[in-house]
């Protein structure tokens, strides 16, 4: 386990997930905004665990299966990336969606960026979606982001919703919350 909130078990990718993942990526609703294909068999989730396995681990950080307590209910994955080609560090979350709109990707994002923060001692995390994806948007925005950009990424090819934070931004919001 590398974190855990009131509701959820962030851990590790493993192979044992392959079904589990399958079943996420392979959902034509999950993956409308992310830009990549669905993924249809076996083997290519097998390939893309295998990638989330080695891509950041030496950087403390990845890309983190995400269990409910409550049943044990696999629900997706969210963690972070490092992107070379913006030389970022990027929140991601990807649920089924059974689980959207019960506050897990804003509980996950909130643990991961404290996380970032507080163990890692990161200096600044960004988000990006694509404009259409106004759930991602709102949930980069309830964590205590910040709007910075329109950008291209590799999201199909159009402009994207760049949002940032470092420590100071979000210490600052969550003293003006309480």
């Amino acid at each position: 386990m590398i974190i855990e909130t009131e509701r959820l078990i962030l851990r590790e990718m493993v192979i044992d997930d392959a079904q589990d993942m399958l079943r996420l990526h392979s959902n034509h609703q999950v993956q409308k905004y992310t830009g990549e294909n669905v993924i249809t068999s076996l083997e290519e989730i097998q390939n893309k665990i295998k990638e989330f396995q080695s891509r950041d681990k030496n950087r403390g950080f990845g890309r983190w299966v995400t269990i409910l307590k409550k049943g044990n209910q696999f629900v997706g994955w969210a963690g972070l990336a490092y992107l070379p080609e913006f030389d970022e560090i990027d929140l991601g979350y990807r649920f089924l969606p059974e689980y959207w709109g019960l506050g897990i990707a804003t509980e996950a994002s909130r643990a991961i960026l404290a996380y970032g923060f507080d163990s890692l001692k990161l200096r600044r995390i960004i988000a990006i979606a694509m404009k259409e994806n106004k759930a991602s948007i709102k949930v980069m925005e309830k964590v205590g982001m910040e709007f910075d950009k329109f950008a291209p990424y590799e999201l199909g090819g159009e402009d994207a919703v760049w949002y940032w934070c470092d420590k100071l931004i979000l210490k600052g919001k969550n003293k003006n919350e309480n």
